[in-house]
């Protein structure tokens, strides 16, 4: 059944690669074979068969079934087991009770081993806790410590920023009171200076500005600006009515005279 199998898979790969040389030779020759010119006005190219044999050309293409059957194929029988080939000879002893060994006799070693062994790694397990819990005290002890260190370093460090900003804050102070005092120095030396020079300048400056009628007695002042003023005014107006009426009065006798010498003339 195989060997019927890889024939026919033979034949169909046979005729596969043939028809693919065929195939290839075709496009070859198609390739190698100059093209048609294009036709001239007025006519048109068709296919004619220049083959020495003709052939009848159809559109419809013969066609023909096929069938065929393959055969089921079996299950496979399980693989049996590997059983190596048997070497040597077979042999046989009998062995009564108690001539091996006797069990309360032998087993008391292995007692003594596994009590042993087992108080042995109790011992172990109990010092390693004791180990255990003496690294955990010095651990604290060693940690309790180093915070004391810690907390001590940063009192050490804020005791030594508060010095440094009470240093600079009495440095600060020092320099402001250094300050003030050189201006209240400047200040007083001035005030020396300048009334050593005001002694002298000051009568003179006050008799000129009174001279120039800078400081003046208002009560004077007043009388001078205005009562006198207006009492000139009003002399003045009392003085040009008195000069009117004697003018008036000078008319009238010269007129009186110059009648009566008139009449006495007559």
């Amino acid at each position: 059944m195989f060997d019927r199998h890889a024939s026919t898979l033979s034949e169909i790969q046979r005729l596969i690669e043939s028809k693919r040389v065929v195939g290839t030779s075709k496009y070859g020759w198609e390739q190698l074979r100059s093209s048609t010119p294009e036709p001239v006005h007025g006519r048109k190219n068709m296919d004619v068969q220049t083959e020495l044999y003709l052939e009848e050309l159809s559109d419809v293409i013969e066609t023909a079934d096929s069938g065929c059957q393959t055969d089921a194929f079996l299950d496979r029988p399980a693989t049996p087991l590997f059983v190596p080939a048997k070497t040597g000879k077979d042999a046989a002893t009998q062995i009564n009770d108690g001539e091996l060994f006797d069990f309360d006799s032998e087993v008391q070693p292995l007692l003594e081993v596994l009590v042993g062994k087992t108080v042995e790694q109790a011992l172990l397990e109990v010092m390693e806790e004791e180990e255990v819990a003496s690294l955990k005290a010095q651990q604290k002890y060693y940690e309790d410590l180093r915070h004391a260190e810690l907390a001590e370093v940063q009192r050490l460090r804020e005791q030594e920023r508060r010095r440094i900003a009470e240093r600079e804050r009495r440095t600060v102070e020092q320099k402001k009171a250094l300050k003030e005092q050189h201006e209240l120095a400047k200040k007083i030396t001035a005030q020396a200076f300048t009334r050593r020079y005001l002694d002298g300048i000051i009568p003179s400056a006050v008799s000129a500005l009174t001279e120039k009628g800078f400081f003046f007695d208002p009560v004077k002042r007043d009388v001078e600006t205005n009562f006198i003023p207006c009492l000139m005014k009003e002399t003045m107006k009392m003085l040009g009515k008195r000069e009117a009426v004697r003018q008036l009065l000078d008319t009238i006798i010269y007129e009186v005279a110059q009648t009566n010498q008139a009449a006495v003339r007559q």
